[in-house]
């Protein structure tokens, strides 16, 4: 856990390193790190205490390491498994220590090389290995540590600030390391110990055994023992471009072993110097009064005390307080980026267009359905909806004009749908009575409602630049030409829309529709004990016509025509159903090469299902079909997660798709892939989700109100 950080620092090299900010940030928190844990390691008088801080210590240092360069990255790799090796036998050793002599107090240990010899050799090598004494491990990566700090002076004696901290680090753990060995093993034998001390059992100090071998063995052979295991992490992180790194023993008299010379020797005769203050101190000097755990306490009051004060400040009970917030905070981080960089869209390669007359008109109808909606939704909710649903079709309407038939497809599908669920939401929001407000509450209203307005106007006038710059560039990035060069090559799938969301970004689609089922499930659990508002419950006019049209259906004999009620939409909605299911089959089949796919085909038969249940009612359409959203999204999932798997079968990556065309009769040349497997899970999936919120919606109108009774039953007589 000591290393989880470091290790995301590790793994993110690859995509953070090489900026001014890396370089800074890490460098500069890594040598204070460093420093500061050093310092603080030598004046404690806890065993584990001095060991933990050292830690620190060196976890500053690896962080300064993957702040330099790629070589640097290499360092911090080898000095992790290093540190972790000796400092895991160290540990282990103070453990040791603790339960064999019933005290882990510096003050009270002494000479404990007698008493535990064998215990007392393995920790001074495994304290030697954390100095950095030369044939053990820690000294090749001290060693490639000091070279990477010399490498930043870019060859000149102008900047020798880091040089300097980073031999001043080294000394202060030697000196730590070496105060470690002098007060526990060296000295007189200790007299007041709470148990009197003896080799631990065999098993005990087996452990430590094995890691001070290690630290011997890769201080010795170290291209031997680490090497090929070095080698396999460090391409993990840096991928094919490793720099020329050696673990040799010997690299010759070098300006890094000068300075690994004079961190030994100046720890050693520091200790000599200043032994008896530091053992007589009792907490360190210029940073005595410095307590990490009550610095952590104060830090997170201090930031619980930012968050109540945010929530005081910026809280609020409504919803439309906190969109105002969201909106606010995207705008502003637009224009403090633009305004910051100074890049407009020609620095950034896109050629901004001027649209046509016809476009304009059509975004100006858009914007105004937006707009009027807005004004609307306060006073007549259909209205808004339908407005709403104008604005989408002028989006549907805008990507057939850029040649985007996929997207159109799947809007109007969408924009379908969601329109009739708002549609069938509607019924159950509470109405709006207009009560007799003052005039300064209407003033305040009219204020607010014009700043929203203002607000909306500026983030959609932002969007839709931002939109329509995007839509008009041409496709000369070097990734579109990929897509377009390799959709057919390398996934079998001319629709290149469709290849990226079944094939070279499954796992992301994969990501998608677990999502999309997860906020089925929740709508469906949320309105499972959704109760309407008051002015909802009862015998309203649509509950009681449609259920005087279910219970005259109910009378009449099977086969007998049908109630007089809505007739007309009624049969043509009943007839649609295995067209709009052989308009989803057929979306689904021509997805990989034309405009279609899985997700388009899973709303077009959501469609099916959502006009028989308007058609018909509840009961009518659950009488004759079976469905099972439930099923249908674990299907999905399922489907499209075994899909991924199988190719593993294969040796291949998960989600790695094969595909081959086959001429069917009556069909024709027909793509057989597996991709075609997942998204067919994608299409269930769909059509789970977005039936299983019908499907909960739908039910509100079966649901009796819930009815409480003051009385409390009688008790019922026993024999």
């Amino acid at each position: 856990m000591v290393k989880a950080g470091i290790f995301l620092l590790i793994r993110f090299w690859p995509v953070l390193a090489g900026t001014d900010a890396w370089y800074f940030l890490l460098s500069g928190i890594g040598i204070t790190t460093l420093l500061f844990g050093a310092w603080a390691a030598i004046f404690q008088n806890d065993l584990k205490g001095l060991l933990a801080y050292s830690t620190i210590s060196h976890l500053g240092l690896i962080t300064l390491l993957l702040g330099l360069g790629p070589l640097s990255a290499v360092a911090a790799i080898f000095h992790t498994v290093n540190h972790a090796t000796f400092k895991a036998s160290l540990f282990m050793a103070a453990g040791v220590i603790d339960h064999e002599t019933g005290t882990r107090d510096l003050r009270k240990l002494s000479g404990l090389r007698k008493s535990m010899p064998w215990t007392a050799a393995l920790a001074i090598v495994a304290a030697a290995a954390m100095a950095g004494v030369p044939l053990l491990n820690g000294f090749i990566s001290k060693e490639m540590f000091l070279a990477e700090a010399i490498a930043q002076t870019g060859g000149r004696h102008t900047n020798l600030t880091l040089p300097i901290l980073a031999t001043l680090g080294s000394l202060l753990s030697v000196l730590y390391s070496v105060r470690f060995i002098h007060q526990v093993f060296f000295g007189p034998e200790a007299t007041d110990l709470p148990k009197k001390p003896h080799e631990p059992p065999r098993w005990m100090r087996l452990p430590i055994e094995i890691l001070v071998g290690l630290c011997i063995l890769v201080g010795i052979l170290p291209a031997l023992i680490i090497g090929p295991v070095l080698n396999i992490a460090v391409r993990s992180v840096l991928g094919d471009d490793i720099p020329y790194y050696s673990l040799a023993l010997w690299h010759g008299f070098n300006l890094p072993l000068l300075m690994s010379i004079i961190a030994l020797v100046g720890g050693v005769v520091a200790y000599r110097l200043f032994g008896r203050r530091i053992n007589a101190a009792e907490r360190p000097w210029i940073v005595g009064r410095f307590n990490g755990a009550r610095a952590y306490d104060r830090m997170m009051k201090l930031v619980t005390s930012f968050a109540e004060w945010t929530v005081r400040r910026m809280g609020a009970a409504r919803q439309q307080a906190r969109l105002r917030y969201i909106v606010l905070t995207c705008l502003l981080a637009g224009v403090l980026a633009s305004g910051l960089t100074g890049l407009g869209f020609s620095e950034t390669g896109i050629d901004m267009q001027r649209p046509g007359v016809g476009f304009t008109v059509m975004w100006i109808v858009g914007a105004g359905c937006a707009i009027a909606a807005a004004w609307q939704a306060k006073y007549h909710r259909l209205a808004t909806v339908i407005l709403v649903g104008g604005a989408g079709l002028v989006s549907c309407l805008t990507f057939v004009w850029f040649s985007a038939p996929d997207l159109a497809t799947t809007q109007m599908l969408v924009e379908v749908v969601t329109t009739v669920l708002l549609l069938l939401g509607l019924r159950w929001l509470p109405k709006r009575v207009e009560g007799l407000a003052s005039a300064d509450e209407l003033s305040r209203s009219r204020r607010r409602r014009l700043i929203d307005l203002g607000i909306a106007a500026a983030i959609g006038s932002a969007m839709a630049v931002v939109a329509f710059a995007v839509m008009t560039r041409p496709n000369t990035s070097h990734l579109t030409r990929f897509f377009l060069e390799n959709s057919y090559s390398e996934a079998g799938g001319r629709n290149v829309v469709n290849v990226l969301l079944v094939d070279f970004r499954a796992f992301d689609t994969l990501g998608e529709i677990t999502v999309l089922g997860i906020v089925g499930l929740t709508i469906w659990a949320l309105l499972r004990r959704f109760r309407p508002a008051a002015d909802s419950i009862g015998e309203t006019d649509q509950k009681r016509i449609q259920n005087d049209a279910d219970h005259r259906r109910e009378n009449r004999k099977q086969g007998d025509t049908l109630s007089d009620t809505m007739l007309i939409p009624r049969v043509v909605m009943r007839w649609l159903f295995p067209f709009i299911i052989l308009l989803s089959v057929y979306l689904f089949i021509r997805g990989h090469d034309l405009p279609g796919g899985g997700f388009a085909a899973g709303v077009a038969m959501s469609i099916a299902f959502i006009l028989q249940y308007m058609a018909s009612g509840a009961r009518w359409v659950e009488e004759r079909l079976e469905i099972r959203p439930l099923v249908w999204i674990g299907g999905g999932l399922l489907i499209s997660a075994f899909t991924g798997l199988a190719s593993w079968i294969f040796g291949y990556p998960f989600l790695t798709s094969w595909f081959s065309y086959a001429d069917l009769p009556l069909v024709g040349k027909t793509p057989l892939a597996t991709a075609l497997v997942f998204d067919a899970g994608v299409a269930l999936l769909v059509v789970g989700a977005t039936v299983l919120m019908l499907v909960a919606i739908a039910h509100q109108s079966l649901r009796k109100p819930r009815v409480t009774d003051p009385t409390p039953p009688a008790p019922e007589e026993t024999a």
